[in-house]
């Protein structure tokens, strides 16, 4: 009898999962599993702080081109300073939601060299 019951019960069980609520349930729980992970994770967290880094860095350097040619009176130099300034708000977009998406990996101990945001040039 026990037996049949297990049966019973396991075989309620895989039907449950096989909808769409099952689906949902086991979805919900890979997903929390794998942001414990990732918050446990030393590699995780040293792959986005580099990331992020990287950005911030050719956004500087794009934004730095962009302030030196921005006013110049040459053509050419006023391309530049476009360019960069194309450049650096791509970094920007890029960085501020590769931030918002793994903001949780830094429960809410942000390194101080990491901006929340990055300013998008006018």
């Amino acid at each position: 009898m026990d037996k049949m019951k297990i049966g019973i019960v396991l075989g309620i069980l895989l039907a449950f999962l096989a909808t769409p609520a099952g689906v949902v349930l086991v979805n919900s729980y890979n997903s929390n599993m794998q942001r414990t992970d990732d918050l446990t994770n030393y590699k995780t967290k040293k792959e986005v702080e580099d990331s992020c880094r990287a950005l911030m860095v050719s956004y500087q350097n794009d934004r730095l081109i962009w302030e030196q040619y921005k006013d110049s009176e040459k053509l050419e130099e006023i391309t530049w300073a476009n360019s960069a300034k194309m450049r650096a708000n791509k970094a920007a977009v890029t960085y501020n939601e590769y931030f918002l998406k793994n903001r949780y990996v830094f429960k809410n101990n942000i390194p101080e060299d990491l901006r929340e945001e990055l300013e998008i040039l006018k």
